[in-house]
């Protein structure tokens, strides 16, 4: 069967509009063109030796198409490129996240410490693969395949936060309903219950929950977040305020720690939490 007829030309990601990443993607693609020509191969006998189909193979060499994993592997066998080519895996591994996420990984990344307040989902940094994945599947337009993999891969990779040396220091709040609503059924919201109870007894993270019928806290305007950093700067962003855009301004920043810290004082406490979970899972 060809690689085409089993969808294998799907494999990877479109490099969005304007995208800083775009031209380490073409430059990929370009090398990759320089290679096969070398090696005396057109784009179709190129696709058809490494199980991929010539429209794909075009699209990567025009820097339209970011590759996965095993495509710059096939890659670089068939050219013979001596590791060339597949060496570029960790470069189109950060590429292929959108732009947004990467920006956000990044400031994940310098974080000391994360106040993170969830409204109406469970928040992306504790959510499993499944989860992820039937949460995405509810936007509408709905997201193509490649796109959900995609955003579900970026997603997952934010989640290598909880193994930094240090450790950032992590506070959830996670409004009650986030853990009732059956996001992909059953199963998936029993698993993200315990995924949720495995990472609350880590020593560095606070998780805490906050019951439905408490309607005494600031937090009705939606999400906050806060990310400081070692310097003493920080970073945070509301839904219902500042645009919705992420803010430093020490003032602003004050705002938000304040009702951050109301809510913290509301919700139960990180062990009537857990326990809260726990109830719930057995609910479900």
């Amino acid at each position: 069967m060809s690689a085409d007829s089993e969808g294998a030309d799907e494999a990877g990601w479109d490099v969005e509009p304007e995208d800083e990443i775009a031209s380490v993607v073409e430059a990929l693609g370009h090398q990759q063109k320089r290679w096969r020509e070398a090696a005396g191969l057109s784009a179709g006998e190129f696709g058809e030796a490494i199980g991929y189909g010539e429209d794909l193979v075009r699209k990567v060499e025009r820097g339209a198409r970011i590759p996965r994993p095993e495509y710059l592997d096939a890659a670089d066998r068939v050219l013979g490129a001596g590791g060339f080519i597949s060496a570029m895996k960790e470069e189109m591994a950060k590429a292929r996240y959108p732009k947004k996420v990467r920006e956000l990984a990044k400031l994940e990344e310098r974080a000391v410490e994360m106040c993170l307040y969830s409204t109406h989902n469970v928040h992306g940094l504790l959510q499993t693969p499944e989860f992820a994945e039937a949460l995405l599947r509810t936007r509408r337009p709905a997201l193509a395949q490649g796109e959900l993999e995609r955003a579900v891969a970026a997603r997952m990779a934010r989640q290598s936060i909880y193994d930094r040396d240090p450790v950032p220091e992590l506070s959830f709040v996670q409004e009650e309903v986030t853990l009732r609503r059956p996001i992909g059924g059953t199963m998936v919201l029993r698993r993200q219950l315990e995924r949720m109870l495995e990472i609350g007894q880590l020593p560095h993270v606070e998780l805490q929950v906050m019951p439905t019928n408490r309607g005494d806290h600031p937090g009705t305007g939606g999400r906050i977040q806060v990310l400081k950093f070692v310097d003493g700067s920080a970073v945070g962003r509301t839904d219902d305020e500042f645009a919705g855009r992420p803010v430093s301004d020490p003032r602003q920043l004050r705002v938000l720690e304040l009702r951050y810290g109301i809510i913290r004082a509301r919700a139960l406490t990180p062990r009537e939490s857990l326990d809260f979970i726990e109830q719930v899972l057995g609910e479900t």
